[in-house]
């Protein structure tokens, strides 16, 4: 399996050739990130805000079979049971014994029934800038309620790229003892399977 980072929520999983894009930002959504001009099978969006629903992105090529088994869950954008900015796809999907959860844009504190529903996750892609999402607090509490052994954070500022109203990704990261930069935008293989926290993927 091989997890890629594109830049703000937008992620290509890969297993067996098979490759799934969630979450791709229209061109010129989101400041500072190029356009994304991506291939895959299928793509996945999490909801129609323009940062994440960008599929004319997409060269999208399907094929007959897929090795992912795939979940959604559903849950309010915000604080308010989605009145303020609709409802949010939690999408989970497995392959080769690893299960991955992209939160989309999560930003309500998500019930034990629904943890419960989401199941095992191994890797968990969680946005942790705030204001549009939960904060960094909430998905260091997200992370820990689902006991992932991966947490890749995903939606926040950096230096020269991202929404001025979201935070930086220092103020999730400095919440942990010890975390791993990359200097990769992609993980991979057996690093996958292990326990290692919190890591960040270049993007």
């Amino acid at each position: 399996m091989r997890i890629t980072y594109h830049g703000h929520s937008c992620f290509t999983l890969e297993s067996m050739g098979y490759r799934i894009v969630l979450d791709p930002y229209e061109d010129g959504s989101v400041p500072g990130y190029a356009p994304l001009r991506l291939a895959a099978a299928e793509v996945l969006c999490s909801h129609t805000h323009h940062d994440h629903h960008g599929i004319e992105c997409i060269t999208v090529a399907p094929m007959e079979t897929t090795p992912w088994k795939k979940k959604a869950f559903q849950c309010p954008h915000d604080d308010f049971g989605g009145n303020l900015r609709g409802m949010n796809t939690i999408h989970v999907l497995e392959a080769e014994g690893i299960r991955v959860a992209h939160m989309g844009d999560v930003g309500c504190r998500l019930s034990d029934v629904l943890l419960a529903q989401m199941g095992r996750i191994d890797v968990l892609i969680v946005p942790v800038g705030g204001f549009f999402t939960i904060s960094p607090s909430g998905a260091k509490e997200l992370s820990e309620r689902l006991k992932a052994r991966i947490v890749i954070p995903m939606h926040y500022r950096t230096a020269t790229a991202g929404y001025d109203a979201i935070g930086t990704l220092n103020e999730f990261t400095e919440l942990f003892p010890v975390v791993h930069y990359l200097d990769s935008n992609t993980i991979e293989g057996e690093a996958l399977k292990k326990d290692r926290g919190v890591i960040v993927l270049k993007a």
